[in-house]
């Protein structure tokens, strides 16, 4: 270990992105919580990744914040954010980026707050605002970019932190899954599907109604078609719906529940969205319908299949489609996808005996609620 960062007693993971993001950064939470199994970690993130508070169980606490450098969040007070995080006495920061977001944004209000060890990758010199920089390699022009898994676990091994197990992390809770198993009941489904047409960014979703030309065919192999999604995918959803034979839970579940209606289904027919990565932390096989806008978030450690149509306009990094066409998402056709998940769905005495099987990382401590702190929002 770093001889600097051996004997911290608080440490600061900062990941100022979607819950997305967050999740595909749980292997590196739990190489710090490893690395360091006696101190308090905690995580500042976005209000929406803030959701999987409890179900991070190696963290010991959560801060939700808006920051100016991150897009359309707005931002809380930069004099606010700075006296909380010197009023928190951390030792310790590691700063999570994509490969495309600087760090030192961050790392100066880092600096500034008295944060004395400061990490994060970056592609310029830094000089004083990092006191531990790892020089970025990840590059989208030369087509050199790692995982983002990879990438957040190197930075923290830079520093002393391994980890074994690099399987993504999502406590799942007994209550949750028991209150999807009796909504399950009361509809009368069994063996079912999941399909989630939503995504936060426009380039990245796959024609609703293909989703639901994918739905039905589905359902005509006995699967039936479950649709989920946050109040912001409704448009999506209506628009996906058969007319008959599906079920819709969009809007009605809880991020535990969503988690837990994912590890019971035979297979996730999803976009590039949180609900793919949920996916891969529970162990149910995946098909993304993964727009070409970037390449390092593909589905991690799970059976899956991702599909897409090559395209020159590829990793855009944009939220809408520049050209108009959309051709890297429409030239998938639903019988693609179709029959991906047909090959890809487990069979259903394995999907029951994986939503009977703990799939928690190993606890170095016993379980605790995770509580989040939401700081106050002061605009600029």
């Amino acid at each position: 270990m770093n001889g600097r960062w051996q004997g911290l007693q608080r440490v600061l993971a900062l990941r100022m992105d979607n819950l997305g993001d967050v999740l595909m950064t749980t292997p590196a939470l739990a190489a710090l919580r490893q690395g360091w199994p006696d101190a308090r970690l905690t995580l500042l993130t976005s209000p929406a990744a803030a959701a999987a508070a409890p179900h991070l169980e190696m963290v010991d606490e959560v801060w939700a914040a808006r920051v100016p450098w991150m897009p359309g969040s707005g931002g809380d007070s930069e004099a606010a954010l700075i006296e909380r995080l010197a009023r928190g006495r951390f030792d310790a920061v590691v700063i999570f980026t994509v490969c495309t977001q600087s760090a030192l944004p961050a790392a100066l209000l880092c600096r500034m707050a008295g944060i004395p060890l400061r990490l994060a990758h970056s592609r310029e010199n830094p000089y004083g605002l990092l006191t531990h920089w790892a020089r970025e390699t990840d590059d989208l022009a030369r087509g050199s970019v790692r995982h983002e898994v990879r990438r957040q676990l190197d930075l923290v091994a830079g520093v002393g932190a391994p980890v074994a197990d690099d399987r993504l992390r999502f406590e799942l809770h007994d209550a949750d899954r028991a209150a999807v198993a009796a909504l399950l009941r009361r509809e009368g489904i069994t063996d079912y599907a999941v399909l989630h047409p939503g995504a936060s960014a426009a380039s990245r979703r796959w024609p609703a109604d293909r989703f639901g030309a994918v739905a039905r065919m589905l359902a005509a192999q006995g699967l039936t078609p479950v649709f989920c999604g946050g109040e912001g995918d409704a448009p999506q959803v209506r628009a996906a719906m058969p007319q008959a034979g599906a079920l819709s839970l969009a809007g009605r579940l809880s991020l535990g529940e969503l988690a837990a209606l994912i590890e019971g289904a035979r297979v996730l027919v999803a976009n590039n969205s949180a609900p793919a990565h949920l996916a891969a932390a529970v162990g149910t096989p995946v098909v993304c319908l993964y727009a070409l806008t970037n390449p390092q978030h593909t589905p991690w450690r799970v059976a899956s299949r991702v599909l897409n149509h090559d395209v020159p306009c590829r990793d855009c990094l944009r939220s809408v489609c520049p050209q108009g066409h959309h051709a890297c998402l429409r030239g998938v056709h639903a019988t693609e996808a179709a029959r991906a998940a047909l090959a890809l769905a487990r069979p259903a005495a394995s999907r029951r005996a994986a939503a009977n099987t703990p799939v928690d990382a190993p606890r170095a401590r016993p379980r605790r609620p995770v509580p989040i702190l939401h700081l106050e929002t002061v605009k600029p």
